[in-house]
């Protein structure tokens, strides 16, 4: 039985890595999916590939952190497909600095991306879900809708060199337990999933030259040294980082209608890590 049949589904950073993976778990839960990715193929490939097995979805592709970003995304599913049922905060990226040589810039980009985002997805979203909540508890009927922002072990109990990355998970993690106090009038489920290591293009061993990520024309390093990632391992009960897929099945969780008296909720995808 596919859980999320009917349901519309948002998801931010879906063109690759965890959030693809999340794009494909709904979708192959029945849920029609609004994908979205800074670069528009990426993007578009994961609209693609739902289609091509007989799911549907369109991409809205570009920086979330653009002015008037929110509004496309949340229009294209009211557009498209009459609905807005799960929001899923999933697009981001690391700048890491220690803080005697972090930027306003690096620490600024890592707010907007990160929390002034979802921020503004989530404001955009709000009166639609209040109009369709209305209706459905005058006809009688309790719909529950689902919210699921991404936050990281570093927003929960800090990282070395990540002030501006932590801080900002960190906040969401506030933002979301606001809106699970705001949006439960509104049946809306609104809980947080704090990753620990993944096993991402982010997150891969450093080799001889760094790897760089492109962001709004800057290069972005990415990448762990080898050490630092053998030490993670060692410390993770379960023995090794987890994979995109294993990560979606965290935030699934939270979109079934098995969580439909959760909210307000941060669970660690970690593999048992405890800092």
């Amino acid at each position: 039985m596919s859980k999320l049949k009917g349901k519309v589904a948002l998801v931010t950073g879906s063109g690759r890595g965890i959030g693809r993976a999340i794009a494909l778990k709904l979708a192959s839960e029945g849920a029609k999916l609004v994908v979205n990715d800074l670069d528009a193929a990426p993007g578009d490939a994961v609209a693609a590939e739902i289609k091509a097995a007989g799911g549907e979805a369109v991409a809205v592709n570009g920086s979330v952190s653009e002015a008037g970003f929110a509004d496309r995304f949340v229009g294209a599913a009211l557009s498209n497909f009459e609905g807005l049922d799960i929001i899923v905060n999933n697009a981001g990226y690391t700048w890491d600095a220690t803080i005697q040589k972090m930027t306003d810039e690096q620490f600024q980009s890592m707010l907007d991306v990160h929390l002034v985002a979802p921020f503004r997805i989530l404001r955009a979203a709000a009166e639609p879900i209040r109009v369709m909540a209305k209706k459905e508890a005058e006809a009688g009927s309790e719909v529950f809708r689902k919210v699921v922002n991404i936050s990281s072990i570093a927003g929960l109990y800090g990282n070395a060199g990540q002030a501006s990355y932590s801080s900002a998970k960190a906040s969401l993690v506030g933002l979301t337990r606001t809106l699970c106090k705001e949006w439960g009038r509104y049946k809306v489920n609104v809980n947080c999933v704090a990753f620990g290591l993944i096993n991402t293009r982010l997150t891969q061993p450093i080799e001889t030259q760094q790897k760089t990520i492109d962001v709004a024309g800057r290069d972005i390093k990415v990448g762990v040294q080898p050490q630092m990632l053998e030490a993670m391992g060692r410390m993770i009960p379960l023995g090794r980082g987890g994979t995109p897929e294993e990560a979606a099945d965290a935030v699934y969780l939270f979109c079934s209608p098995e969580s439909n008296y959760i909210s307000g909720q941060v669970i660690v995808c970690g593999g048992g890590l405890i800092v």
